[in-house]
């Protein structure tokens, strides 16, 4: 028996609730806005609120952060439209259990979802999702940023929205697609994937869409596109903004009507795929730059889900070490000089070049030595450990000349997290040391730019900048001689 408010201007809503819930014994409060949210949260403890996302004098998004400060132990579930779904999954980032779309259609799956939250379904449900993950290779890890994006995962895999998966290359996009198929309600049906980008604008519409026999030279048969095969299954679009515009119009028009046609055909086939897209690429910078269709980017960015790269994570790097040794079948391990020299490189491949650095340690180190040592790992590695703040120093002296201040902003920030997520002494003052010394190298580099844009005239700077001549002058000579502009 639990104590439950529905926040819905619709009264139908509320009636429908009310009839369901207290026919199972619990107790129900209705309210059809923002007000008497307020008034019925400071009159009652709830254990579960339904709260609709568009109200006549607030938006469940406020409602839902009144919420989880007023009662922070209380479960909610956002109702939405298929038009607000977007505001849905962000209200489960704010901390909502769920979402519901209206009208509702499951009742059982509408049950079945109270039950869980209300009961202790809520855990298992959450074992459930850790054990899927490492079943398909997903590792999470403790970085919350991860385990965030896992629980938002798990959460929208059972919903019938396409999903954008965006990351750098090699942060395992293709697992957490498979994870969400798996996830899902289409978990028994085909989970097929395609890499944009790998095949030719022609080759790519005959296996997305099929073709009819004699449609091009070589088209000696018919031929069933994925689209067809993956009907009530998933199709993962790797490097979608690989796609040509031509190939992006078709796509818009199977996600908008759920209709395609064969290539070289006149039948219009139908089809109830679920699409995941995935890209390394920035899809909102490429819609700026005209690349990538707006109308495209808005159907298939229902759900966006973005992968931190390895460098972010990399207090889990341990954890990822011991996986890729289970999975290569090595009782090797790595000592703990390996594993900080590891910590302190960038990982531009991520996972995957992590993977690539393991198998070679292994195949190395197999019958001579038990224990995987620096002497093991691909000299890039080595590298860098030894010129971390090395490398920091000469990105400085590049930027006394006045350049690559993006670059010295980017080592900088490096150096400092790897400080920070050392579990050994870290010395303050060196810490701070970079601190004073950052606030200097900016100061220094915004008038060293200005100087070239004014082509070197020092009032003009000062005025731009909004600081004297006499702190534009101390700026530079706290870094050393005046420059020659």
């Amino acid at each position: 028996m639990a104590n439950i408010v529905v926040i819905d201007d619709e009264r139908e809503v509320g009636t429908f609730f009310l009839h369901l819930l207290e026919g199972k014994g619990h107790h129900v409060k209705l309210g059809l806005n923002g007000k008497d949210f307020s008034r019925l949260i400071k009159e009652h403890p709830f254990d579960l609120a339904f709260i609709d996302v568009k109200l006549p004098d607030t938006n469940g998004l406020d409602l839902l952060k009144q919420l989880k400060s007023e009662l922070p132990s209380c479960k909610a579930i956002i109702m939405t439209g298929y038009s607000t779904v977007k505001t849905a999954v962000e209200a489960i980032k704010y901390g909502a259990s769920d979402y519901i779309e209206k009208p509702f259609d499951d009742i059982n799956e509408l049950e079945r979802l109270i039950e869980g939250l209300l009961g202790s379904g809520s855990t298992s449900s959450q074992n459930d999702m850790y054990k899927l993950a490492e079943t398909l290779g997903f590792i999470v890890g403790k970085n919350k940023e991860m385990n965030d994006l896992i629980k938002l995962a798990y959460k929208i895999a059972k919903k019938n929205v396409n999903v954008l998966i965006e990351g750098e290359t090699g942060t395992g996009k293709e697992v957490l697609a498979h994870f969400i198929h798996h996830a899902s309600m289409r978990y028994e049906q085909p989970f097929i994937g395609i890499n944009c980008g790998a095949v030719s604008e022609t080759l790519l519409e005959s296996e997305l869409f099929g073709h009819e026999k004699g449609a091009f030279t070589g088209a000696v048969k018919e031929k069933k596109g994925i689209f067809e095969i993956a009907n009530r299954g998933t199709l993962f679009l790797d490097e979608i903004g690989e796609a040509s515009l031509a190939i992006q119009v078709k796509l818009l028009r199977v996600l908008e009507t759920g209709e395609y046609i064969r290539v070289g055909g006149e039948t219009i086939r139908r089809t109830n795929t679920r699409v995941i897209a995935a890209s390394h690429v920035n899809l909102a910078q490429a819609v700026a730059e005209k690349r990538f269709r707006e109308d495209l980017l808005y159907r298939l960015d229902v759900v966006k889900l973005t992968l931190p790269p390895l460098r972010e994570r990399i207090e889990d790097l341990p954890l990822f070490i011991e996986y890729f040794l289970k999975k290569l079948n090595s009782n090797l391990s790595f000592s703990d000089d390996a594993i900080l020299q590891m910590k302190q490189y960038h990982w531009p491949g991520n996972m995957r070049e992590l993977f690539n650095v393991v198998k070679r340690a292994v195949t190395l180190a197999e019958g001579e030595t038990t224990i995987i040592t620096p002497d093991f790992l691909p000299e890039k590695l080595k590298t860098e450990r030894t010129s971390l703040s090395q490398k920091l120093f000469s990105v400085r002296k590049n930027t006394e000349d006045g350049i690559d201040l993006e670059r010295y902003l980017y080592e900088w920030t490096s150096y400092i997290l790897s400080l920070w997520k050392e579990n050994e002494k870290v010395d303050l003052e060196h810490v701070l040391s970079f601190v004073k010394d950052l606030e200097k190298q900016i100061g220094r580099a915004f008038v060293m730019k200005t100087l070239r844009e004014t082509i070197g005239n020092r009032k003009e700077a000062a005025e731009r900048l909004n600081i004297t001549i006499r702190k534009l002058r101390y700026l530079l000579k706290e870094k050393g001689a005046d420059p020659k502009v």
